[in-house]
Parts: C-alpha cells; sequence; structure tokens
C-alpha cells in the first residue's frame, strides 16, 4: 500500500502500448504504435506537427478512443477501469481554462475534491510557488503562474503517472526554468512523466529518453545523450560558399564527405551543415578544401551538437499542419 492507502503495483510499465492505431476519415494518424514507458522515468514524446503525437497522448489519457491495438496505464486499460485509472494519474494539458473568479485556493480545493486521496492545497502551492498569489483571482496570473496552477492541479491527486502536454509553451525563459525546476522535483520523486514539447532543449534536460514520432510512427528511440551521438559526430558545422566571381557556390557533396574527420553532410535552408568529431582538425581541412575548389565562405559558424539536430535530421524541417 502506498502512504495515502492506494495499492500500486511496482512491477511491469507505467505505459504500454501494442499495435496502437487511430485513423480520422482517410487520413492515418497513428500506425501501429508500440511503445513501454517504465516507472519512475521521465519519457519525452517529440514530433513534427502532424506526427500523431498529440492523438497519442489524448488516447493515453483517455479522451479520444483508438481503433485498434492495445494502452495499458499501470497495468489497467480504460475499458475495464476508467474510475480507477482517473484517481492514479495526473493530466497538464496545453492551456487550461480556469474559472478566472476563483482564486489560486479555491481552485486547488476544488480540483482536491475530486479525488479520494491526494496533496494537500498548502503543500501544492508551495510546491508551485504561488504562496504569494493564493488570494489572487485566477484571471489576474501571469502566463507562467497559471501553468504553474495547471501543474498544481495534475497533482492534486498525487498521481503516479503525470502526462505534460507542452508545458512550457508561450512562457518567457524564466517561468520556463521554474516550470523545469517542478518537473525535475517531480522526478526526483520518482513519478513516472510523459512529456510532450517542441522545445528540444526541454526534452534534452528533463528526458530520461525521448521517442521521435513522424508520420504515426516511432522513427527513432533512444535517451537524448544517445540518439545525439547517432548523428556521428559531436559538433556541427554550418557554412555557405560563393565563388569567385561572389555568386552562390555549389559544392559537391562528394567532396565534403571525402575530408577527413567529417562524418555526416546535409543542406539545410541553403546552408551546409557537417558533422565532425573534432573541430581543431577538421576545420582547418575544411578551409583548404574550399580554397582548391575556388570557393569563398559567406557564413560560417559551429556549435556541438544537439537534440535538434537530430530531430531536424530526421523529420525536416519543412512545417505542416495538425
Amino acid at each position: 500500500m502506498q502512504a495515502n492507502g492506494r495499492p500500486t503495483q511496482k512491477n511491469g510499465p507505467s505505459l504500454l502500448l501494442r499495435g496502437l492505431r487511430k485513423s480520422f476519415a482517410d487520413v492515418v494518424a497513428v500506425d501501429g504504435l508500440d511503445l513501454e514507458v517504465t516507472r519512475g522515468e521521465c519519457f519525452g514524446l517529440l514530433g513534427p506537427n502532424g506526427a500523431g503525437k498529440t492523438t497519442t497522448i489524448e488516447i493515453c489519457e483517455g479522451l479520444t478512443a483508438l481503433d485498434a491495438g492495445t494502452v495499458e496505464l499501470l497495468g489497467l486499460t480504460w475499458s475495464s477501469s476508467e474510475n480507477q485509472l482517473r484517481q492514479r494519474i495526473g493530466i497538464q494539458l496545453q492551456e487550461t481554462q480556469f474559472p478566472e473568479k476563483l482564486t489560486v485556493d479555491e481552485t486547488l480545493r476544488l480540483f482536491r475534491s475530486f479525488f479520494r486521496h491526494g496533496i494537500s492545497v498548502e503543500e501544492l502551492i508551495r510546491t508551485a510557488q504561488l504562496e504569494e498569489k493564493r488570494h489572487a483571482r485566477v484571471g489576474t496570473l501571469s502566463g507562467g503562474q497559471k501553468q504553474r496552477l495547471a501543474m498544481a492541479c495534475a497533482l492534486v491527486g498525487d498521481p503516479e503517472l503525470l502526462f505534460l502536454d507542452e508545458p512550457t509553451t508561450g512562457l518567457d525563459p524564466q517561468a520556463r526554468r521554474h516550470l523545469w525546476d517542478l518537473v525535475e522535483g517531480l522526478k526526483q520523486a520518482g513519478r513516472t512523466i510523459i512529456l510532450t514539447t517542441h522545445y528540444m532543449d526541454e526534452a534534452e534536460r528533463l528526458c530520461d529518453r525521448v521517442a521521435i514520432m513522424d508520420h504515426g510512427r516511432i522513427i527513432a528511440l533512444d535517451s537524448p545523450e544517445r540518439l545525439i551521438a547517432s548523428i556521428g559526430g559531436e559538433h556541427i558545422v554550418e557554412f555557405a560558399t560563393t565563388d569567385k566571381n561572389g555568386r552562390d557556390g555549389v559544392v559537391d557533396p562528394a567532396l565534403l564527405t571525402a575530408i577527413a574527420g567529417v562524418e555526416s553532410h546535409r543542406v539545410d535552408a541553403g546552408l551546409h551543415q557537417l558533422s565532425v568529431r573534432e573541430l581543431h582538425t577538421t576545420v582547418p581541412l575544411i578551409f583548404a578544401s574550399l580554397a582548391a575548389h575556388g570557393m569563398r565562405l559567406s557564413e560560417f559558424r559551429t556549435h556541438s551538437a544537439t537534440l535538434e539536430d537530430v530531430f531536424v535530421g530526421l523529420t525536416g524541417r519543412n512545417l505542416r499542419d495538425e
């Protein structure tokens, strides 16, 4: 038994998907998805617009019916244990509409009344760092404060499994960092967290593992560190060239991949991108090779490889509609 009096199953995954499928008319949103999230893990589900991640999460949350496959949360299914699951999971939507005339305290007491067991309002206010806003009406809160309130409402039932859907979208950098600190605290408390985000630095910072979805399927799944290592180099070199007459230069990709230390090459938004392991040895070779073929640099920069490089490399940069 847990301290709050609820039975808990410690063995088995927190979330298990097998052959999950969902279509809307002729559009296949989720195409035979298999996924397993272990207990106490912060798991990120990433993907471009239209990849199917929102539909997947809504099915897991019991908000959308599946067409085929199985979904288990904490060893239970929505079809047989809906009431029990509602008491054991927490959900923070991307945007939560609260009654604006209620105070923070009143809002939390309302949500707390929905659960047989849970966390006290006092503790939630401390966790969300809303002590100074306890008696403020929700309509007067800033965007970051409303998101912290939404997080507190998601935690009110002391959930074993927590869904966070784009929790920092639209927040300023300081408010994002506050939410990150809150999620870090939830991780340390051993909760299982499913996080969706468009911010790759957020996923890289918070998640133990991430899955990248595209066209309804998972196309990559591993820890952020291993996914970054999979692109073949620790650094990304970006540059554009002109010829001796100042026109945009055309560079043969084979010329670039033949340079010692270059692991991979692609063109993104008019820039050549090379994945390299050692900048100090490879960059001089790049300069020499381009100069030998009459090319001049019009742009040049480097950065350490990130999860965003993996994401864009796998899914492309073109935006799509949901």
